[in-house]
């Protein structure tokens, strides 16, 4: 098998962390975004989204999205489960991979697709009035996840998870979309430390 990464972009990154926490070695096939590589013909025939990441198995079955990517080697390798244990640990992971990322991690991207100039060649049209709409939308919650995270550690839990591991790569993400976690926000700053010095946040 392997794993078609975008380097730095948030998406891949979160998979690689993935598989840095379940100790899985993937042979990866950089593919250079700047240079627009993700829309050649490698990556389109086997995902015509042109997106990445991109896993293609040894039966040349493709997989695509960041967290169905997951899904798959967690299936694989269920320690440590980075999905939830049990039904209820299970629909926790569930609901706050998905609060994260549908309220952090896409407002952060539209942010920065939608205000950053270096993007004014991928994101047509460019609307620089919904980037920044979409800040304030992200501060909006990280209030409400800083009250969250002063009652337990980790974002859905006492165990470390997925849905950490999109709230990092959110947060980090945040400097390139030109969006500062307030100080204030002292149970997000302490979270965010923690993931940050965990050695798979340098995969």
């Amino acid at each position: 098998m392997k794993l078609y990464d975008g380097g730095r972009a948030p998406n891949p990154r979160r998979v690689r962390i993935f598989l840095a926490e379940k100790g899985i070695s993937v042979p990866l096939v950089p593919v250079d975004m700047g240079a627009m590589e993700h829309r050649g013909g490698e990556v389109t025939s086997r995902n015509p989204l042109q997106r990445l990441p991109v896993l293609e198995l040894d039966d040349r079955t493709v997989l695509t999205e960041s967290v169905a990517i997951c899904r798959y080697f967690d299936e694989l390798q269920p320690e440590p489960p980075l999905f939830g244990r049990g039904a209820l640990g299970k629909a926790k992971v569930e609901m706050w991979q998905r609060r994260i990322e549908f309220n952090l991690f896409q407002p952060v991207s539209h942010a920065f697709r939608h205000v950053h100039p270096a993007m004014k060649e991928w994101e047509k049209p460019q609307v620089p009035e919904w980037g920044e709409a979409n800040k304030s939308k992200a501060l909006d919650f990280l209030v409400l996840l800083d009250a969250e995270l002063s009652l337990r550690e980790f974002a859905a839990g006492d165990a470390f998870s997925i849905a950490d591991i999109t709230g990092l790569v959110a947060i980090d993400f945040m400097k390139p979309a030109r969006i500062s976690v307030p100080p204030e926000l002292t149970n997000v700053t302490r979270w965010h430390g923690a993931l940050a010095a965990r050695p798979s946040a340098s995969a």
